[in-house]
């Protein structure tokens, strides 16, 4: 484990949060636009190769496993060693196989490039969080804007990636190639400016908690569940039932991501302001009224806005539930992040097939009645956390 450099975390604490974050704000946005990818592309793979919605939610499922299955293995080494090299590598796998799943012409071949896909993106998120930690320090504000940088990838998947696909079918996914390497290449350089200032892993004190943890691990589940089912089946539900075209479906996708955007940055700002427990259960009870609204709008149009706040809603506890599950685990930031960042949110998505599986039987409006009632849930999770009690060490 790798002590505090103090001098390099007062100055970093004098400068703004944009001139801390930005970095990592980019990275975080070109990673996880490529887990926004996904979900953009699945409604192209059902129409144009005619994939049921078992099939389809089964390539969800297959990112979904590469992205967390290795997560805790990750964090564990991101604690133990520095591995500076970890998270630009991730940024650039993510895109690759993300990008050449359209062109692959069997399910089988798409299904594995997305589980490469997934495992580049569980290769960012714990050496990633640690470090934008390490620059952000106690500012949730900060750290708001690096999680802010995952929701703004996903927003701006269905937003470049709709018109792309609906021009040059499933083979417009290669376009996305390019900003996945670049954006590794920047990574790595900055990563080895920090390591030549000696900017250190932040050691935060106080006793790992790890029930407090787990508990907000399961609300950080409930959030990325209702994250997860929204992004994959909002578009299909603006298709087939409120008789929406493909094109106004990604626009709803994309309303309720840049929503999401909006509501990661908020609950930054809500946290600074009247702290980490309190935007918790902000979030957790505003989304209940929002979904229903979004459930039981009648017009494609209206409901556009309906989406954007069930986005809000949803990802007002996103960079809390990441800081907070640091503070409960001071001496293992990496894994704190990999679970939080990227195993919870992972972990989510694997309800995709069981929604799936709803939605072939009962159709999309059915998925979001469910979806109604999960963040019932959530509330009871987020309503017996203790107060982390955990300060940076100077």
């Amino acid at each position: 484990m790798v002590h505090t450099d103090v001098d390099a975390v007062t100055v970093a604490d004098q400068t703004s949060p944009w001139k801390r974050m930005r970095y990592w704000m980019i990275a975080h946005a070109v990673d996880d636009f490529y887990q926004g990818l996904v979900p953009a592309a699945i409604p192209f793979f059902v129409l144009e190769r005619h994939y049921s919605y078992v099939a389809a939610s089964g390539l969800a499922l297959a990112a979904t496993l590469g992205s967390s299955l290795p997560q805790p293995v990750l964090g564990v080494l991101a604690d133990r060693w520095r591995l500076l090299w970890l998270a630009p590598a991730g940024v650039a796998v993510a895109g690759l196989g993300a990008g050449l799943a359209g062109l692959a012409p069997t399910y089988p071949a798409v299904w594995i490039l997305l589980l490469l896909s997934g495992i580049g993106v569980a290769a960012f998120h714990p050496s990633a969080g640690r470090d934008a930690r390490r620059d952000a320090g106690d500012s949730a504000t900060a750290m708001s804007l690096f999680a802010a940088g995952g929701s703004i990838g996903f927003f701006l998947a269905p937003a470049l990636a709709t018109p792309a696909l609906v021009a040059l079918g499933l083979g417009g996914t290669a376009l996305f190639i390019p900003p996945a390497v670049l954006m590794g290449f920047i990574l790595w350089r900055y990563q080895q400016r920090q390591a030549s200032a000696s900017r250190a892993t932040a050691v935060r004190e106080g006793k790992d908690r790890w029930t407090p943890f787990l508990v907000l691990t399961a609300a950080a589940v409930v959030r990325s569940a209702l994250a997860a089912g929204m992004s994959t089946f909002i578009a299909l539900y603006w298709i087939t039932s409120l008789g929406s075209s493909p094109a106004l479906g990604g626009g709803a996708l994309a309303a309720f991501l840049g929503g999401g955007v909006l509501g990661t940055l908020l609950g930054g700002r809500i946290a600074d302001r009247l702290g980490v427990l309190r935007t918790l259960h902000i979030g957790s009870v505003a989304v209940l009224p929002a979904l229903v609204a979004l459930r039981v709008v009648p017009d494609p149009l209206i409901g556009l806005a309906f989406a954007v706040l069930a986005g809000v809603t949803v990802n007002i506890p996103f960079a809390v539930l990441v800081a907070l599950g640091q503070d409960y685990l001071p001496s293992r930031p990496g894994t704190a992040a990999g679970v939080t960042l990227g195993l919870a949110v992972s972990v989510g998505g694997l309800f995709v097939p069981l929604l799936g599986m709803i939605a072939d039987r009962h159709g999309p409006p059915a998925v979001l009645t469910v979806l109604c009632v999960v963040p019932v849930v959530a509330v009871g999770l987020t309503l017996v956390l203790p107060a982390p009690g955990q300060q940076v060490r100077t």
